[in-house]
């Protein structure tokens, strides 16, 4: 069932929820909100964005989890471990899905900073793009143009 072509695998602590993300990596990013540090325990959460059709489900059944609200976040049933967030936007819908849950994390820096307001006081992350609150949506097309620029 993992070898369906090309792409990042991954899955949740238990192994219940795996998952393919396919290429191209739209942004990668930290977020400092109050809520990320809460579900992950931890000062940020880290993402890869992909477009919501290069991801599958592989197994398992997540589950929402968080707040319930826009955006979806999903979680491992079993183990609850925070395996992707559906977000819903004009200009698509996207799959942020938590870098470390890649069996292959990916090493480098992230690229944008969400939430920086947010941000615990002796976190330095140093991403090339950093917003207070997250970017506004017409942003996002050109952070996404520069990522992929750089990344190529």
């Amino acid at each position: 069932m993992e070898t369906q072509g090309p792409g990042k695998l991954g899955g949740c602590r238990c192994g219940q929820v795996r998952f393919q993300a396919k290429p191209p990596v739209l942004l990668t990013m930290a977020c400092h909100c109050k809520g990320c540090q809460r579900m992950t325990a931890s000062a940020f959460s880290l993402s890869e964005m992909y477009a919501g059709a290069n991801f599958e489900l592989l197994s398992g059944n997540p589950v929402q989890g968080g707040m319930k609200a826009s955006p979806v976040h999903y979680v491992c049933p079993e183990c609850s471990s925070w395996v992707y967030t559906k977000v819903s936007s004009t200009i698509g819908d996207f799959i942020n899905v938590r870098a470390t849950m890649f069996d292959a994390p990916d090493q480098s820096l992230p690229f944008l900073e969400t939430c920086t307001a947010e941000k615990l006081d002796w976190v330095e992350i140093g991403a090339p793009h950093a917003y207070e609150k997250f970017p506004p949506h017409e942003k996002f097309g050109g952070l996404i143009q520069e990522f992929m620029a750089r990344s190529t």
